[in-house]
């Protein structure tokens, strides 16, 4: 579904992607994980035909967008990360005017248009004006528009970015559907939660390189340990910093990570950690043992610090 060897975009002397590959396969949902500013949007913008490459090679559904970039957009679906909904026309008559920008005869596209809001369970909607729709609506039906040409490809943007927990979830049920249903999907999130739920493969992003790729598990399994001990000790135990404290416990685990309010203890087993720190008589004042998480993974690859 996108082929793509040493993909390269420019503005000016600025290079925000710096050659990367990557293949997506048929019916997969395929992530792009990344702090701001790693290129995921620039490179998401190249595979939706909106943006010329500046390098290197890049085939969209078997094809070149620098040459058939309107054949390829009207195999797409693209769910941007802000809504861009026409408030003037009612829930179902969004979709049924983007709908005929693909020239689908008005007849399908209302049908097409009913059969997507029962999908995105909007059908008592359907003659609201957007601006009476939660935020949630709002997302379940820009996602419903940009189905409505039955697209091959669907590039979703954040998509529940500023979403409460409940509309997070039916919006993964709503995506997990259509995965089921074979369309393929790549995403941009900043929820690790949601790249584990949603995405068979991703990539991880920063500074305009691919810095790991793999199932969620497989990269757990690559770059983190089983599970994590996390450890609070307070402001300090006795006069010891959070960094002495790390040197003391630093051969229980794979590594030790300083936190200004509690260490983390990477390794196998994290209860025996716990154990093991009370035995050197060490005794924090809060303990907690989980499983490592993508999240560990994103923050070891491109670091806990903000980047303008």
């Amino acid at each position: 579904m996108i082929h793509a060897r040493g993909l390269r975009k420019a503005f000016g002397e600025f290079e925000a992607v710096r050659g990367i590959d990557l293949d997506v396969r048929p019916g997969e949902a395929f992530g792009f994980l990344g702090p701001n500013g790693a290129g995921k949007s620039s490179t998401m913008r190249m595979i939706a035909a909106v943006s010329p490459v500046s390098g290197g090679e890049l085939r969209i559904l078997g094809r070149d967008p620098a040459t058939d970039g309107s054949a390829i957009r009207a195999r797409l679906g693209v769910c941007p990360q802000e809504d861009t909904l026409d408030q003037e026309l009612d829930v179902r008559d969004n979709l049924v005017v983007y709908g005929r920008y693909f020239g689908i005869p008005r007849a399908e596209v209302a049908r097409r248009a009913d059969e997507l809001l029962e999908f995105v369970q909007l059908t008592e909607k359907a003659r609201a004006k957007v601006e009476d729709l939660s935020g949630g609506m709002k997302r379940r039906l820009t996602i419903a528009r940009s189905l409505i040409n039955r697209p091959d490809l669907l590039l979703l943007d954040e998509p529940t970015t500023g979403l409460d927990p409940q509309a997070r979830h039916v919006l993964w049920d709503r995506l997990f559907r259509l995965k089921q249903a074979g369309v393929t999907l790549v995403l941009t999130t900043h929820y690790m939660d949601e790249a584990e739920q949603l995405c068979d493969r991703l990539v991880v992003m920063d500074k305009g390189l691919i810095v790991a790729e793999g199932s969620p598990l497989s990269l757990i399994a690559e770059h983190s340990t089983r599970e994590v001990a996390e450890l609070r000790f307070g402001v300090a135990e006795g006069d010891a910093s959070h960094e002495l404290l790390a040197e003391r416990i630093a051969d229980l685990g794979e590594r030790v990570e300083v936190l200004p309010d509690r260490l983390l203890v990477y390794a196998e087993d994290g209860d025996e950690v716990v154990a093991r720190v009370h035995e050197r008589g060490l005794t924090p004042v809060a303990t907690l043992v989980r499983r490592s998480s993508l999240e560990d993974v994103f923050l070891r690859l491109t670091g806990r610090t903000l980047v303008d």
